[in-house]
């Protein structure tokens, strides 16, 4: 099967939000119109996101799709952390609370949809919610951004993510690695939230690294798990590349 036809399918990017207890969001590009009598949405969601939990347990959940205007930080915040272990809206100030309580994002964003679980569907590893539209508002003109447009003008080329450095530091902690002559001092692992400090200097040479063709996450490994998911980007193993660093 050639995976990369389902790439030609077309997708919105939306940030996906709930509450219980604390505000939290993640991205996902698997919302869409089901009926309009009633009016209907269905939401697929991964089940190790945290965002996936809050909607099992509370059932209300928002919806803020995401325009051309969307800047790549929009996605670095939601999409590359965990909200397990980060407070995704402690400093985050590009947000409203709506009626339903639940916060949506007004940076980068053409409308909102708020709604209210009606079903749910067991998909293995993701849960398909399908709900109840209970409100809804435009707050931007501009196009909705597609999966297409994120990758052709939004993600950062590859040669624009990463300098031209043979000097990787890889995380004590968790094993991420990130390409760089020099870390700033207020660095901190996108994974574990550990310092600076907690990185050590190692020089790439003939070790095979598998690349996330999604997101860009690279990981140090012969083989790559059946069950591998991007810790990121929450893609599985048939979306990496092998590539050799020399």
């Amino acid at each position: 099967m050639d995976n990369k036809a389902m790439y030609r399918l077309s997708y919105g990017l939306f940030v996906v939000t709930a509450r219980d207890g604390k505000d939290n969001g993640c991205i996902t590009n698997t919302v869409m119109q089901v009926t309009t009598t009633p009016n209907r949405i269905t939401l697929a969601v991964n089940k190790q996101n945290y965002t996936h939990d809050m909607i099992m347990k509370t059932g209300v959940f928002n919806v803020s799709i995401l325009s051309e205007e969307a800047t790549f930080d929009i996605f670095t915040h939601f999409g590359f952390q965990s909200g397990r272990d980060t407070d995704k809206f402690a400093d985050f100030t590009d947000c409203k609370r709506a009626e339903n309580g639940v916060m949506y994002i007004t940076k980068g964003t053409g409308a909102v949809i708020m709604a209210k679980v009606a079903t749910t569907l067991d998909l293995g590893t993701h849960t398909l919610f399908v709900a109840d539209v209970t409100d809804a508002l435009t707050l931007s003109d501009a196009p909705s951004a597609t999966y297409a447009y994120y990758h052709a003008h939004i993600k950062p080329k590859p040669d624009e993510k990463k300098p031209a450095a043979d000097t990787v530091w890889r995380c004590k902690i968790c094993g991420y690695e990130v390409k760089a002559d020099e870390l700033p001092d207020d660095f901190t692992c996108p994974l574990c939230k550990h310092p600076k400090e907690d990185f050590e200097k190692v020089t790439a040479g003939g070790k095979t690294v598998w690349r996330c063709k999604i997101c860009g996450f690279e990981v140090e490994a012969e083989e790559l798990p059946d069950d591998f998911v991007c810790p990121l980007c929450k893609h599985p193993k048939e979306d990496f590349e092998k590539i050799t660093k020399s």
